[in-house]
């Protein structure tokens, strides 16, 4: 399966060029995972990093349900996959974890991340505050920071994914 990714319009409004920035990173993360085998996607970098493509993936998740659920809206499920005595367990895989469970736990956070940024404008005020500063987010500032975690971590997958079984590109 090839993910569908499309550049965003050059010519859009504000928001749908936020919401087509946001969409082209999480499709690129997705085509960095294509094609390879769990055991592929557990593999890690160097040591002593313990990241990986579906330690990314699983990061991500834990990233979309803090934004759009956490702070955005105020609903807090809780971590999906890590805890207080694990802070990076979304990194820490094993052998029982796989891909099938990893993207569709992510797809299903994006899901719930887009539901709920709909229900909100650009300038719109988050429920959730700022752990440092106390205050909340605008939905612009959210969307804008999704955009740089990805693209960060979309750098990340490219090195992994090279090192994995040489492929590249973006």
């Amino acid at each position: 399966m090839t993910t569908e990714r499309r550049e965003p319009a050059q010519n859009a409004d504000e928001r749908t060029m936020l919401e087509g920035w946001l969409d082209y990173h999480r499709q690129t993360l997705a085509r960095k995972c294509e094609g390879l085998t769990d055991e592929q996607l557990r593999a890690t970098s160097a040591e002593p990093s313990e990241l990986s493509l579906l330690g990314l993936v699983r990061h991500m998740a834990e990233v979309e349900r803090n934004w759009f659920r956490k702070v955005l809206v105020g609903d807090d499920p809780g971590p999906i996959y890590y805890s207080e005595q694990d802070q990076d367990g979304d990194f820490h895989t094993t052998g029982a974890d796989t891909w099938a469970e990893a993207h569709a736990t992510w797809q299903a956070e994006i899901a719930v991340a887009r539901r709920n940024a709909a229900g909100f404008g650009l300038d719109d005020l988050s429920k959730g505050r700022s752990r440092f500063t106390e205050e909340p987010f605008n939905l612009r500032w959210i969307y804008t920071h999704m955009i740089e975690e990805y693209a960060r971590h979309n750098g990340h997958a490219d090195l992994l994914r090279e090192r994995i079984d040489g492929a590249t590109g973006d």
